[in-house]
């Protein structure tokens, strides 16, 4: 069986996709399913991520966002028969590329997908849908009445979690680095409360975000990263980000700031501002409910017809994506896409 896989290299820079073609196909087990791949979404690796977790190998599936046509299912498998249409996430331990044509998969990663939603538009979404309700529910609780500070809302996932915001009554602001991803936000219905275009230098993030607040601060902060360190020791992109600093000043009274900042260090002046506003952080890591049978409940409930595939069904979620591309050019989109140069979700039809 044909898949797309990452050649582990000496060096973290280098990207070496290739094609691989297995033999045989996984052993069937009472509770897994066989599953013909339709469409596969392409997303990051994060290999350091995988090497903390010890979970190294040679070859590195690629793609793990798939959606497909149940073939033949286990001996204990309750939630589908065969013809059912399904999307999900593979593990982080998947031996299968999802650009296969054909996988087999624990039932349990896999929920139905709704007949009006297409199989690109599911598999583009249900990743980005998955971290937008983490951040936003789980680490943060977004309701009416609340402001909400999106960092780069024109990327795959500020999109998700703009509309997921949105839907919940809060009132958003977000940020853009660029004129072209400003005009896509001023389209979005419903309007945000306010674009802050930081590409030019002319406005302020914190005066800025104070004034639609009037003074009173955010709610709740989900950035897109941080700068640690003063403009001189950053690169050109990181100096585009907002200082952590600002970030806190920005916080209300009892707010909240989710952080994809891995590395972030907080010191002490700035624990001391947390405290006194009854402030909290929170780091997004999308891959908590893979790694914790506990939370599989609460993780098929997210990405079930009650969350994601339902909002996505209704109309809630509109992913930004970019248009399907057949399986062969899968390896220059997927390094495109590890070297985060795709600003569209790239989706591969098989």
């Amino acid at each position: 069986m044909k898949g797309l896989y990452w050649q582990q290299t000496l060096t973290a820079e280098e990207t070496n996709f290739v094609f691989l073609e297995k033999d045989n196909l996984a052993v069937l087990k009472d509770n897994h399913v066989k599953v013909q791949v339709k469409a596969c979404a392409l997303s990051r690796i994060d290999t350091k991520l995988l090497s903390e977790i010890k979970m190294e190998k040679e070859f590195l599936p690629v793609g793990r966002e798939i959606a497909g046509v149940v073939l033949e299912i286990g001996k204990k498998v309750s939630f589908f028969q065969p013809h059912d249409e399904v999307v999900g996430i593979l593990p982080l331990d998947s031996e299968e590329s999802g650009l296969c044509e054909v996988i087999v998969i624990h039932e349990h990663y896999l929920v139905h997908k709704p007949e009006k939603v297409s199989c690109p538009k599911a598999v583009g979404t249900i990743r980005d849908g998955v971290r937008a309700y983490t951040a936003l529910h789980y680490l943060s609780y977004v309701s009416p009445e609340k402001t909400v500070l999106i960092m780069d809302g024109a990327s795959q996932f500020g999109t998700i979690a703009i509309q997921l915001a949105q839907h919940r009554g809060a009132k958003v602001i977000s940020t853009v680095y660029s004129l072209e991803d400003k005009e896509y936000l001023e389209r979005l219905m419903p309007s945000l409360a306010r674009i802050i275009d930081e590409s030019n230098g002319k406005y302020d993030l914190t005066e800025s975000c104070l004034e639609e607040t009037g003074g009173l601060g955010v709610d709740i902060i989900l950035d897109a990263g941080v700068r640690l360190y003063n403009k001189e020791n950053e690169t050109t992109s990181q100096q585009l980000l907002p200082h952590k600093h600002d970030i806190i000043m920005l916080l209300s009274i009892g707010g909240h700031w989710v952080t994809t900042e891995e590395n972030l260090q907080l010191d002490p002046p700035d624990i001391r501002c947390l405290f006194l506003k009854g402030a909290t952080v929170s780091f997004l890591n999308e891959e908590v409910w893979n790694l914790s049978n506990l939370k599989q409940g609460k993780y098929l409930y997210i990405l079930s017809k009650i969350d994601i595939m339902e909002k996505l069904s209704s109309g809630v979620f509109r992913p930004s994506l970019d248009e399907p591309i057949p399986l062969y050019e899968a390896k220059v989109a997927m390094e495109m896409v590890q070297k985060t140069q795709a600003r569209k979700k790239q989706v591969v039809l098989l």
